[in-house]
């Protein structure tokens, strides 16, 4: 097996690591002191990215996008996980679920994301239906040729910054406890269609969550996105890509903590010597890297399966439940070995720690890529 990267993969790592050191992290200390990113900072960080020609890099060819395959785009997600999530946001990556759209659907929707011109949120998850989401309450029902849509999501991320929303809706039932759930696009102004502020968090500032409520809030017909009833299968096609991002940028950000660590450990003198060469540093220090390894090769491997065009849904969910884990291990690791140092808002560790937190919850649990990958096992059994 070659597991060296090509000319091409080793540009995009050096390009976006350039533009991530360059021009995101020295903005990151004013967007952790506010909460919040000046829409002029967003616009301007877009520009640059169209620029550069990175934008939209998800997004075939035809669509105009980048058109980069999955493990390029993997490398590329992993080096936007150095930068604050509320930064890397106006990269311009829109939700490659638009690429299933109609013709009339895809002018008006995906090739806008693609130029930059709109920025597209994801919303699924509610306020009783969160790894659970057959149990949304959410509807649209048809009425003529409407739906109304009436109820509530919440933990939507940057929908503040959205122009339209991908809503994951209940249309119906297919037998007990078995919703049909399909998928409509709604714009930002639309008569009953709110975007309120969500919930303040403790993990990636400036990266904001809104809450949505709809009260008969109707949408043409025409505006839903595949065929009535088949969200999920849409889901499961073109969404399984988000938990390995997930994945990805855990790694870039694992792999910075680790970075400041080690300088750390090498710099940092106790009793006249680097504290790094005691083992209690020391081998905190070969745990991280090792983990982050592991954690890396098993997120690139994920991505090049499916290029190769095999099942990769166990291999993402081992990715994503693994890498997210291991960052809450290593940004540990890496505040007990900058000591008192690494609780103060001087130096990036205490948000490392504070971000990683999340990761094992949002784009499905911790408990729920076990289930995944623990089903996947046990099913060719019969169990």
């Amino acid at each position: 097996m070659d597991f060296g990267l090509s000319h091409e993969q080793q540009l995009v790592v050096d390009t976006v690591r350039g533009f991530v050191e360059h021009e995101l992290q020295p903005l990151e200390r004013e967007v952790e002191r506010t909460g919040h990113v000046a829409p002029e900072v967003g616009r301007e960080i877009q520009r640059k990215v169209r620029d550069l020609g990175f934008y939209a890099p998800n997004i075939p060819e035809a669509f105009g996008g980048g058109g980069l395959d999955h493990l390029t785009f993997t490398l590329l997600e992993r080096e936007l996980g150095r930068a604050s999530m509320a930064l890397t946001v106006f990269w311009g990556r829109p939700s490659n679920i638009l690429c299933a759209g109609t013709p009339e659907q895809r002018d008006r929707y995906l090739l806008p994301c693609v130029r930059g011109e709109k920025v597209d949120a994801l919303a699924m998850t509610e306020p009783d239906a969160g790894s659970d989401l057959r149990g949304m309450s959410c509807s649209a029902r048809r009425d003529g040729g409407d739906w109304v849509i009436n109820g509530t999501k919440h933990f939507i991320s940057h929908a503040d910054v959205a122009d339209f929303v991908i809503l994951f809706v209940a249309t119906g039932d297919d037998g007990p406890g078995r919703k049909r759930i399909s998928c409509l696009l709604v714009d930002r102004g639309t008569k009953g269609f709110e975007i309120r502020p969500g919930y303040a968090s403790v993990s990636h500032r400036g990266y904001h969550n809104a809450t949505l409520t709809f009260d008969d809030c109707r949408v043409p017909a025409d505006q839903m996105l595949g065929e009535e009833g088949r969200g999920f299968d849409l889901a499961n096609t073109w969404l399984h890509a988000t938990r390995l991002t997930v994945a990805a940028m855990c790694v870039g950000r694992a792999r910075r903590a680790f970075d400041l660590a080690l300088s750390y450990a090498a710099q940092r003198k106790q009793f006249g010597q680097p504290i790094g060469r005691f083992q209690g540093t020391g081998f905190k220090l070969a745990d991280m890297i090792t983990e982050i390894d592991a954690a890396d090769w098993l997120t690139l491997s994920a991505a090049w399966r499916i290029d190769q065009g095999q099942d990769a849904n166990r291999v993402i969910s081992q990715a994503k439940l693994f890498a997210s884990e291991m960052l809450g291990r290593v940004t540990d690791a890496a505040l007990q070995i900058h000591g008192g140092m690494g609780l103060m808002d001087d130096l990036p560790i205490e948000r490392f720690w504070r971000d990683a937190r999340v990761e094992r919850i949002w784009d499905g649990t911790s408990e729920i890529q076990r289930h995944i990958i623990t089903r996947d096992l046990l099913r060719p059994l019969g169990a």
